[in-house]
């Protein structure tokens, strides 16, 4: 094997850990003798065990004199677990390869600077894009003040809609695409929607794939004068994660009051153009820890979180169907731009199909 292909393997450990790691980035490692893989081990969830260590212990006294593939830079302070860098010394690995490094401007660098004043062989940028694509997030979260990566999913029609003139939306896509969905959900901090689709659809917002162990994200809901039903079952239901209700200082003092004696967590946030201005909304649930963000929203949260600029990547599903008039809820509603070169650019783009649905998956120019 290659040390790509090796690389490639610690970044498909890693990939074991997406949904549980956060606020810790997903880590593989893979150690190597002789053309051998003989430890494994990843990141499974914060204050355990790094990938480093699980792949040095799986390899035991074999580790003494080999090479390993770690997909970021090992760590070299000591925060719940002692650092990375310290293992590999004492493991007396060889060599290290590193897929990227850590995007902490503080700590940066700080691990393969240390192995290398100690003798150790440090090669970095094994695989790099597809090491930073891994944690995406994770960098995002560290070079831009603590705001969330967010991810825009949407599901229409091929002619854009979200759901007929009644609000019938039931279901556009197939199956498949539904659970490509709840593993965003599993994979993100958050998700945010609208007051709107609470009342129109009774939501749960929670993950489901069978067979899984999975995690809730935290439930944010666009309410800017608290007309929510207090019966929500978003509100009121048995999950892993909590809800929080994102207002405005204009709402009723009285149903404020009212959704307080329920434990409901308020955020209160300034109004632009009559909704909750996201881009604050942004900054105020990141410093609550919210690394990522999955919007579901319907056409007017679609509309305002593009226009706000917050989006760093967008999830599109798109179903084989045609309504074919032009009275179906568009999946933005708002004022788009006169001339098409002003157009919302996604780049890096690629296409996945669901059995007869398409994905189309791009990063926004922000990114």
């Amino acid at each position: 094997m290659t040390d790509q292909a090796y690389m490639d393997l610690a970044i498909s450990l890693a990939e074991k850990g997406r949904g549980y790691t956060s606020p810790n980035p997903m880590v593989g490692a893979v150690v190597v003798k002789n053309g051998t893989i003989v430890g494994q081990g990843w990141h499974h969830g914060p204050g355990l065990a790094h990938a480093e260590v699980e792949a040095i212990d799986d390899a035991g006294d074999l580790a003494r004199g080999s090479d390993i593939y770690v997909t970021l830079e090992p760590c070299n302070h000591t925060g719940r677990t002692p650092p990375c860098t310290r293992k590999i010394l004492d493991a007396g690995i060889k060599r290290v390869f590193v897929g990227t490094e850590d995007p902490n401007p503080f700590v940066g660098g700080g691990g393969i600077r240390f192995l290398r004043e100690q003798g150790v062989e440090v090669q970095v940028g094994i695989s790099r894009v597809r090491a930073e694509i891994l944690i995406e997030d994770f960098i995002w979260y560290v070079k831009n003040d603590k705001r969330p990566f967010v991810v825009l999913k949407c599901a229409s029609t091929l002619d854009g809609r979200l759901a007929t003139r009644t609000g019938d939306s039931k279901w556009i896509t197939n199956e498949r695409s539904r659970g490509r969905v709840h593993e965003l959900r599993h994979w993100v901090d958050a998700i945010l929607v609208g007051a709107g689709t609470v009342k129109a659809d009774n939501p749960s917002l929670t993950t489901r794939i069978e067979g899984v162990d999975t995690r809730d994200p935290i439930r944010v809901i666009l309410d800017t004068r608290l007309t929510m039903d207090i019966h929500a079952k978003v509100l009121t239901q048995d999950s892993n994660a909590k809800t929080i209700l994102a207002t405005s200082a204009n709402a009723d003092p009285e149903r404020r009051a009212l959704f307080q004696e329920c434990g409901v967590q308020l955020l209160t946030l300034p109004e632009k153009g009559g909704m909750i201005d996201l881009d604050s909304l942004m900054v105020k649930i990141g410093e609550l820890g919210v690394m990522s963000v999955l919007i579901e929203g319907g056409g007017s949260v679609i509309h305002s979180a593009l226009a706000a600029g917050i989006v760093n990547k967008a999830y599109l599903f798109m179903a084989p169907k045609l309504l074919g008039g032009d009275d179906g809820v568009p999946m933005c509603r708002g004022k788009g731009p006169a001339l098409m070169k002003d157009a919302i650019q996604l780049n890096r783009v690629a296409v996945e199909r669901f059995d007869d649905d398409i994905l189309v998956t791009g990063y926004l120019k922000n990114s």
